[in-house]
């Protein structure tokens, strides 16, 4: 047998907790919120509390709005982008052509001197 003053079989917040002891909870509404895909979402929110303008659906993952019959459109995935294709939005073939000479240059200056 186990000694001393040890209270086996609890924890912190261990034990039937009702109201009384959590003290009575805010008084909510439920909000529907519907996908693209037609499905529905129920978050409940505080009585007091701002609803917000979409809810992410929790099946599919597309934003949800309030109006079923006009629900939010699928974000659009943008394609992957390299760093180079980053690179050719901000300059022309020309630029690229001028820094490739500029940088050619110091590199053969360097080895000569």
């Amino acid at each position: 047998m186990a000694g001393g003053n040890a209270i086996r079989g609890t924890r912190v917040g261990a034990g039937p907790m009702g109201e009384s002891e959590r003290g009575e909870s805010a008084p909510r509404r439920r909000v529907s919120y519907w996908c693209a895909n037609g499905h529905e979402s129920r978050p409940s929110f505080a009585v007091d509390a701002e609803e917000p303008e979409s809810w992410d659906c929790p099946r599919c993952g597309l934003p949800g709005g309030k109006n079923k019959e006009a629900p939010p459109n699928a974000p659009r995935n943008e394609p992957y982008k390299t760093h180079l294709a980053y690179v050719k939005e901000r300059r022309s073939d020309a630029d690229g052509e001028a820094i490739l000479a500029e940088a050619l240059a110091k590199l053969r200056q360097q080895r000569e001197g």
